[in-house]
C-alpha cells in the first residue's frame, strides 16, 4: 500500500545538524571518522515523542489496495459524524493504521503507534472544538459497523478501531473530515467560490480512509455523499479534495463521486515538504440543493 503522508517539516527541520561548530572542530570530527571504521545497526526504532513539535499533518486520500477483502453487509453500516470521544479515538486509531507503515520487528512498535494515536486524537478534538484558527468548523464522518459482523475475519482492525455506542460495540471501518475552511495547511487553495465573503463557503475533505480489509465495498462513496449532504447543511458551495499524483484509485473514485480535476501542486512545494506531489479536484454542491 502507497504511503501518502510524511514526517511534518519541522519534525525533520528540529533534527538539523548545528551549523555553529568552529572549522577546527569540524576537520577533528572527520579525521576521526576518516581512521576508523564502525558497523551501525539497522533496526528501526520508533520516533519519540519529543521529536514532533508540531501536530500531526492533515493528509490526503488512502483508499487503495491489492489485497483480498471482506464483502460487507451494507444493511449493517453506519455512516455518520463522529459524537463521542470513544469514537473519535477509534477513528485516530485507524488513520494510524492506515497512513503508516510499520516494521512488525521494530522496537517498542506498540507504543510509537499509541504516541500517534494520541497525537491525531488531539488535533481531531481541536479542530472539532475550533481551537485551530483556520478552521471555522470541523466534523468528523465516519463508517462503521458491528463488532459481530467482523469480529472473525479482521482481528487487529476491531481490537484496534472498536469502540461502544448506547451499548453495542461497533469498529470503524472508514473516516475522513469535513473543514470549513478557506485553506488546508500545506496545501493549494481552492479558487470557487469567487467574491468578497464567499471564502468560508468552500469546504475540503481530509484524512479519508478506509480499512484495507474492507475496501471495494463502496465505502469511500458512502463517506463522500454523507459529508457532501452535511456540507449543503453547513451552507458550503464548493467542496474540494487534495489527491496525490499517482492515486489512481483514488482519483477515480472522486471523479465518479462528481469532482473535477482544478489545478496541480508546484512541483517545488511538493519536494521542499517531501512529500508526493498533489492534485486539487472540485465539485459545486449549490447545483444539488
Amino acid at each position: 500500500m502507497a504511503v501518502l503522508s510524511s514526517l511534518p517539516l519541522c519534525a525533520w527541520r528540529h533534527h538539523r545538524p548545528s551549523s555553529s561548530s568552529s572549522s577546527s572542530s569540524s576537520l577533528s570530527w572527520l579525521s576521526f571518522f576518516s581512521s576508523n571504521s564502525f558497523s551501525f545497526p539497522t533496526t528501526q526504532l520508533p520516533v519519540p515523542a519529543t521529536c514532533f513539535p508540531c501536530p500531526p499533518p492533515i493528509r490526503v486520500s488512502n483508499v487503495f489496495t491489492h489485497q483480498r477483502t471482506i464483502t460487507v453487509d451494507k444493511s449493517k453500516l453506519r455512516v455518520s459524524e463522529a459524537t463521542s470521544k470513544d469514537e473519535l479515538w477509534a477513528a485516530a486509531c485507524l488513520r494510524v493504521r492506515t497512513f503508516n507503515q510499520f516494521r512488525p520487528d521494530s522496537y517498542d512498535i506498540d507504543d510509537h503507534k499509541r504516541y500517534l494515536a494520541e497525537n491525531e486524537y488531539e488535533a481531531i478534538q481541536e479542530r472539532i472544538a475550533g481551537k485551530r484558527v483556520s478552521f471555522k468548523r470541523v466534523s468528523c464522518i465516519n463508517a462503521t459497523l458491528p463488532l459481530a459482523e467482523i469480529s472473525t475475519l479482521a482481528d487487529d482492525l476491531c481490537s484496534t478501531c472498536k469502540f461502544s455506542d448506547d451499548g453495542e460495540d461497533r469498529v470503524v471501518v472508514g473516516s475522513l473530515d469535513l473543514n470549513q475552511c478557506i485553506r488546508l495547511p500545506d496545501e493549494i487553495a481552492g479558487m470557487k467560490p469567487e467574491g468578497i465573503g464567499a471564502d468560508f463557503a468552500r469546504a475540503y475533505l481530509s484524512n479519508v480512509c478506509v480499512a484495507k480489509e474492507v475496501h471495494r465495498n463502496g465505502l469511500g462513496f458512502a463517506l463522500i455523499a454523507k459529508a457532501k449532504t452535511i456540507a449543503e447543511d453547513w451552507g458550503i458551495s464548493d467542496l474540494y479534495v487534495h489527491v496525490a499524483f499517482d492515486n489512481e484509485p483514488a482519483k477515480n473514485l472522486y471523479l465518479k463521486s462528481g469532482f473535477v480535476h482544478e489545478s496541480d501542486e508546484p512541483a517545488w512545494q511538493a519536494r521542499f515538504l517531501d512529500r508526493p506531489r498533489r492534485i486539487l479536484l472540485w465539485t459545486a454542491l449549490s447545483e444539488l440543493l
